[in-house]
């Protein structure tokens, strides 16, 4: 996906690049810079036919209800279609990892797009992103 993609973010910590949730090798995932809700465009060189989505979350440090969305476009991002949008509870006591799973056929994507409202009823939360793979 390196070489196929480029990728445009809203925000990234510089201790946590975007290229540690997408690349197999790399560990520790990305973390937004600043709070808030945060977008996350793979924007690919070619149209694509992708048939999974992989997605990991992990909060080990404080309760939050997170909502994310995620979004596909034929056009090159004029327009967008709604895969899925989900909340999550993380809770340190028990629920620490989201990990999702989508079998979907979407020909000709050029456009992938997450974005994440890390708390539902908080502003001064980073968004973060263990891992997303593609295929």
């Amino acid at each position: 996906m390196a070489s196929a993609a480029r990728v445009e973010i809203s925000s990234e910590d510089p201790e946590h690049p975007i290229e540690a949730a997408l690349l197999s090798s790399s560990e520790g995932g990305w973390r937004a810079a600043r709070p808030g809700e945060q977008t996350i465009r793979l924007i690919f060189d070619h149209p694509q036919r992708v048939r999974r989505i992989q997605l990991l979350f992990e909060e080990r440090e404080r309760a939050r209800t997170q909502e994310f969305a995620l979004h596909w476009s034929p056009d090159g991002g004029r327009s967008f279609k709604e895969i899925v949008r989900q909340q999550w509870n993380f809770s340190p006591a028990g629920s620490v990892r989201e990990a999702e799973d989508y079998r979907v056929d979407l020909p000709g994507l050029t456009t992938l797009e997450l974005a994440i409202l890390p708390d539902i009823s908080k502003e001064d939360v980073h968004a973060s992103l263990a891992c997303w793979r593609v295929a």
